[in-house]
């Protein structure tokens, strides 16, 4: 487990498909330099990718080593026969959109110049085998030794999201309601810019994770990563309401002491139930959601009164309150999914 978390599980992967397939090349008779190096180039990140994308270097490899073979047949062992091999590889590889299959195929071409002295044909359908061989055994290796598992990891980073998510709702609302500090709304800003990408990252595994259910998971945990992805939706949308607040232009929402407080206290118990300081009560939910309703159409109404000149944008009060409605519901909705999933490991 040390050796795991100090290398990584890729590497290891790598080290263990180069090992298979050296010993299988040796065992055979064959070379296996064609083999290592289209076995450490095929370990993706999902074994759903490293099929997808073995199936597009096979080909592409035996495309390079068909260049090789032409050109050595031609030019023998000389500088022109590496070009040639390298730029023909590439373009052909390239107009057939084997792209996945440029650098082992390109590797392929170059390498065999060096090594192949008679016999072309042979040779030709030797570095095919190898190539093969290289790609089962990294494909192998990748779908049962140390297989992908993202879910813990999208998993912490759907805690830590959503709970940043609740301190920026507390603490930009809170900024609104008691400053006129333009300044903050950056430091806000950067806050979600940041915020963005760790759900972009979060997305992106989520996407390996599902490539791979077929391959790993039980009907269980297909279910319970299914709510994590519902989870990981809600607080996207969650994270564009939010910036929706800082992208508004005017800075300070006027409201009186009343609804100053509500909309103080929605924001503080948003925050504290995604930081899970307070325990998720959906009848809390809903009883500041009504009164926020009200008012919600409280202020619609009070709009609908002003002059047609001083409705060019929508007003602020308007924005924060519908923003803060949808982030409420978002809200109630994370948890609800979160107590599918809890109610799914009890049955289970």
């Amino acid at each position: 487990m040390k050796l795991r978390s100090f290398i990584g599980s890729r590497v290891i992967k790598t080290g263990i498909a180069v090992l298979l397939t050296a010993y299988i090349c040796k065992w055979i008779g064959w070379s296996p330099v064609f083999a290592v190096i289209t076995a450490i180039v095929t370990i993706e990140p999902t074994v759903s990718d490293s099929i997808r994308k073995g199936l597009i270097r096979f080909p592409a490899s035996a495309i390079g080593a068909a260049y090789a073979v032409l050109f050595i047949a031609l030019f023998g062992n000389s500088p022109v026969t590496y070009a040639l091999s390298a730029v023909f590889t590439i373009s052909t590889c390239f107009r057939l959109k084997l792209h996945d299959g440029l650098l082992v195929a390109t590797i392929t071409s170059v390498a065999m110049v060096d090594v192949i002295h008679s016999n072309y044909l042979m040779e030709f359908f030797i570095r095919l085998f190898t190539t093969t061989i290289g790609l089962s055994v990294s494909t192998l290796v990748n779908m049962f030794l140390l297989p992908p598992d993202y879910q813990k990891n999208i998993q912490s980073k759907v805690t830590s999201i959503a709970q940043e998510l609740g301190v920026l709702t507390k603490d930009i609302y809170h900024c609104h309601l008691l400053t006129d500090e333009k300044s903050n709304e950056s430091k806000y800003l950067n806050r979600l810019l940041e915020l963005d990408k760790i759900i972009i990252r979060a997305e992106i595994l989520s996407r390996y994770q599902t490539n791979d259910t077929k391959y790993h998971f039980t009907e269980y945990n297909q279910e319970k990563f299914k709510d994590l992805k519902t989870q990981l939706h809600f607080l996207r949308i969650m994270h564009y309401h939010i910036t929706n607040v800082i992208d508004h232009p005017k800075g300070r929402i006027n409201v009186n002491e009343n609804e100053k407080n509500e909309l103080m206290i929605v924001s503080s118990y948003i925050a504290q139930v995604l930081k899970k300081e307070i325990a998720f009560n959906s009848n809390d939910i809903q009883d500041k959601r009504t009164r926020l309703n009200k008012l919600f159409w409280k202020e619609k109404h009070r709009t609908h009164e002003l002059s047609k000149d001083m409705l060019n944008k929508l007003p602020f009060e308007l924005v924060m309150l519908y923003e803060l409605i949808s982030i409420l519901e978002l809200t109630e909705d994370y948890y609800m999914t979160e107590e599918l999933n809890e109610e799914n490991v009890n049955l289970n």
